[in-house]
């Protein structure tokens, strides 16, 4: 039972981490817009506020999401249930990304 708790509360840590950097996102005054991608600059940006909000709001979604599926940790040892946890942490990230590029980039980006 210990072994599961520990993974899950490792799992959780990190779903909190990604809610706080929404958080920060969320309540930012700065600006400069957030970026989403690692080490990739952001594209011009209209309203940086409102783009840095939407940004936060995604991030605090998956965090919690990403918390959510870890719930089969708790299950066991050689549980087949882990496959939700594997899938579902590949699923919500594919979809973070898509409502990034198909949502909130398009509609903050500088129109040209």
């Amino acid at each position: 039972m210990e072994e599961r708790l520990t993974a899950f509360i490792i799992w959780a840590i990190m779903g909190v981490l990604f809610i706080v950097m929404g958080i920060y996102d969320l309540n930012s005054k700065k600006e400069k817009p957030f970026g989403f991608w690692a080490n990739a600059e952001v594209s011009s940006i209209e309203n940086v506020k409102g783009y840095n909000r939407a940004l936060g709001i995604l991030w605090c979604v998956y965090g919690v999401l990403f918390t959510l599926i870890g719930l089969p940790l708790l299950d066991g040892q050689n549980s087949g249930l882990i496959i939700i946890s594997i899938l579902g942490v590949m699923l919500i990230s594919i979809a973070a990304m898509v409502v990034y590029v198909v949502v909130i980039e398009p509609k903050y980006r500088k129109k040209k």
